[in-house]
């Protein structure tokens, strides 16, 4: 047995060797196909952009941008409102909702008070209140005071002057920069208060 053993080994060897050598030509030969198929899929693709691609991006909504600074997301948000109905009625405050740091899920002071600011009708009535309505369409504003607050908090407080004869408010942003999930490094409202107590009597939204 040990002598049939040795003779019968070598061959062993050898039908081992053909099998794993016609293998790996198999392989190679289905690599090459299926890289020759890649190839032929990349060159399916074309290497230009849709006609209209550039003008679907400049329609897309405006809001925050990960290259704003605070002050420059302030500013946007300002822009939008003195041309609150522009391209239509009350753009401007949709805008303000895109840049609003609340979770539209819980009662936000974003406006001072607690209110339920997740449905957009909501928000978009309080900027119609006589205290938040000075900011619609308004005719000057300047910066009275800027305060870092902390590396990702930043607070600015604004006089405007309104559409309306001897209108004025004063208004304070507070920006804070996100870190992590989906909004990472981006400058978001905080609150928007009015420098006073604009809710004294009450409001409906």
């Amino acid at each position: 047995m040990a002598i049939s053993s040795s003779f019968s080994f070598p061959q062993s060897i050898s039908l081992f060797s053909n099998h794993f050598n016609g293998g790996h030509k198999g392989g190679g030969a289905k690599n090459h196909l299926s890289t020759s198929c890649r190839f032929r899929a990349c060159s399916d693709v074309p290497d230009f952009l849709s006609a209209d691609w550039l003008e679907s991006r400049r329609k897309r909504p405006f809001g925050p941008r990960l290259n704003f600074s605070a002050e420059e997301a302030i500013q946007h948000q300002l822009d939008a409102l003195k041309y609150n109905d522009q391209p239509r009625q009350d753009y401007g405050v949709e805008v303000m909702y895109r840049f609003a740091g609340f979770d539209p899920f819980e009662r936000s002071t974003y406006f001072g008070p607690f209110f339920d600011l997740g449905q957009f009708e909501r928000f978009r009535r309080i900027f119609h209140h006589s205290t938040y309505r000075v900011l619609l369409g308004h005719k000057d504003r300047k910066i009275l005071s800027s305060l870092w607050v902390k590396e990702d908090r930043f607070k600015q407080r604004i006089w405007i002057q309104g559409s309306r004869p001897d209108e004025e408010e004063v208004f304070q942003f507070t920006m804070v920069q996100r870190v992590g999930g989906s909004w990472d490094g981006y400058w978001l409202t905080e609150s928007l208060l009015h420098d006073g107590d604009g809710f004294s009597g009450g409001v409906a939204y």
